[in-house]
């Protein structure tokens, strides 16, 4: 589904990453790793189409997200390390706000049933400024929930979660794994999962003696 090919990644003068290679099947996820300041966001950001990288590209269904946006778009959903929720917006207008991007139509009663699987049923007219941390944070689960993309980018997903929000991110990353689904994601804490995972680690495409080019 997805490859990245010979990709090169530089960030205030320094070289984060360079002729990094990999591939994603469906079905398949995968964590990138290393220490803080390695690059992961920035790869995570390269591969949503956000930020270019200097060198190599990005290739969806064996063509570049370049010339291929649309579709790729379509079947690609990212999520940030910071919630992008709009404190004036109740839980639902915000969950429609984020479908709106994707031109999605979402039917109240789907809606609801993915914000009452997030622990959410009862916080739909909440504005997001009177939300916990957290809750915010579930407010993106629903959204990736009713997406229905096919490749999850998930930057720190984990971040704000209490116990039963990290166990059900872990299902809903298993559950779409067993759909075909593919996910990348970076996280600090741990990840568990009873299923076959990858593992990249960036720091191994890094040049500590780089210096900046001509």
């Amino acid at each position: 589904m997805l490859e990245i090919r010979a990709l090169e990644c530089i960030r205030d003068d320094r070289l984060l990453f360079s002729d990094l290679n990999f591939s994603l099947s469906a079905g398949e996820v995968m964590q990138v790793e290393g220490p803080n300041g390695c690059g992961k966001t920035s790869l995570l950001r390269i591969v949503c189409g956000l930020r270019q990288p200097e060198e190599g590209e990005v290739l969806w269904q064996g063509e570049s997200i370049r010339h291929n946006r649309e579709d790729y778009y379509a079947n690609m959903v990212y999520i940030g390390h910071l919630p992008c929720i709009k404190g004036d917006l109740t839980v639902l207008e915000n969950v429609r706000a984020l479908l709106d991007t994707r031109s999605l139509s979402i039917d109240a009663k789907t809606t609801e049933a993915a914000l009452a699987r997030v622990g959410l049923a009862g916080f739909e007219d909440v504005p997001g400024k009177a939300l916990s941390s957290g809750q915010r944070r579930r407010i993106l689960l629903a959204f990736v929930e009713l997406a229905g993309a096919k490749l999850w980018i998930l930057d720190e997903p984990l971040t704000a979660l209490d116990v039963q929000g990290v166990a059900l991110m872990e299902s809903m990353i298993l559950e779409h794994r067993a759909a075909g689904g593919s996910v990348m994601f970076t996280t600090h804490h741990g990840m568990q999962l009873d299923c076959d995972m990858r593992s990249i680690e960036l720091s191994a495409y890094s040049h500590a003696d780089w210096q900046e080019r001509d």
